[in-house]
């Protein structure tokens, strides 16, 4: 009878300690979302419960990539590591190490094992993740506007695709994929429009080369920054516009979160345009109460449909 009761124990032992973990994960991954994106901790609340803790676990992830190859902490104090290629190996590494079921001892990359094992996350979207840091890495530069595009599909885009699976889309649902994929890479486009004079500080330029006058970016010449930051603007709207029709395929709280997402960063990048030579004089910022006022616009746009739009002329992911 004992012999026979030890392995039932040992299950519920093991079973414990599982959620006892991924409790303790979640927790954490609560804490690097409060304090590494305000905005995107903001619009989570907006998902049940169980997206919201698989939205953060996959966030803490992509934060702790994000922090390890550019040595920075929460996305702040960036210092252009000595041993690029060094942290991206260990990055990737640890993720291997994730996926394969390991316990990495690193809660940002546990928590990966976690949601990727949950949701089933297509590998093919966590290796279009890396190859942005490893772009980084390698003092990549664009030259055109679609190798900026390429650039935000890979730090950004990618994650919309994840999210877009953590949130129940078909990982097959080519086209919703597509649409979460233009999303991300709408974000991107608005942080980098924000962001461009610190990204500068630190030896980072994303802006393309055929944008840039002759002797390339000065961060003092700011009527070229606010025409750039015009132009940037400009993509997100068109980028934007796509993802909201995907937008409207997703269970409603799930709908109501990424659509209240998409009104804060759309803000930025409409503010830093509208501040014309100003934008970089102290940083562009959505504040709580205004974010309420996006997330109340979001809702009234769930029960709306959105204006058909297709994607002929943007950038699309690899298959």
């Amino acid at each position: 009878m004992n012999a026979q009761a030890r392995p039932v124990s040992g299950g519920l032992d093991a079973a414990g300690a599982a959620g006892a973990e991924r409790r303790s994960l979640v927790a954490e991954a609560e804490r690097i979302i409060r304090e590494g994106s305000k905005s995107f901790r903001f619009a989570s609340n907006l998902f049940d419960q169980a997206t919201r803790e698989r939205a953060w676990l996959l966030y803490s992830w992509c934060r702790a990539c994000d922090d390890l190859a550019d040595g920075q902490t929460l996305g702040h104090g960036a210092v252009a590591p000595d041993d690029p290629e060094r942290r991206i190996g260990q990055i990737r590494g640890m993720t291997d190490r994730a996926l394969a079921g390991e316990r990495v001892g690193l809660a940002p990359f546990d928590a990966l094992r976690v949601v990727a094992a949950e949701c089933m996350i297509p590998r093919r979207f966590i290796d279009d993740h890396l190859a942005g840091f490893a772009l980084d890495a390698e003092g990549w530069r664009p030259r055109t506007e679609q190798d900026l595009l390429r650039y935000c599909y890979h730090v950004a885009g990618a994650v919309g695709c994840m999210m877009a699976v953590v949130m129940g889309v078909d990982p097959d649902d080519g086209d919703t994929l597509d649409r979460a994929a233009d999303l991300g890479i709408a974000f991107q486009l608005a942080n980098i429009a924000r962001d461009i004079v610190e990204d500068h500080g630190v030896g980072r330029l994303y802006l393309p080369a055929d944008w840039l006058p002759p002797g390339g970016l000065d961060p003092a010449d700011r009527p070229t920054l606010a025409r750039i930051a015009g132009r940037l603007a400009a993509l997100v709207a068109d980028y934007e516009a796509s993802a909201r029709v995907g937008a409207a395929r997703l269970p409603f709280r799930a709908r109501w979160a990424v659509l209240s997402a998409a009104n804060i960063y759309g803000a930025i990048a409409r503010r830093v345009a509208a501040r014309g030579e100003e934008a970089w004089e102290s940083r562009t910022i959505i504040h709580k109460p205004s974010k309420l006022v996006f997330v109340a616009k979001a809702l009234v746009e769930c029960g709306e449909h959105p204006q058909a739009t297709g994607r002929e002329g943007l950038w699309t992911r690899p298959a």
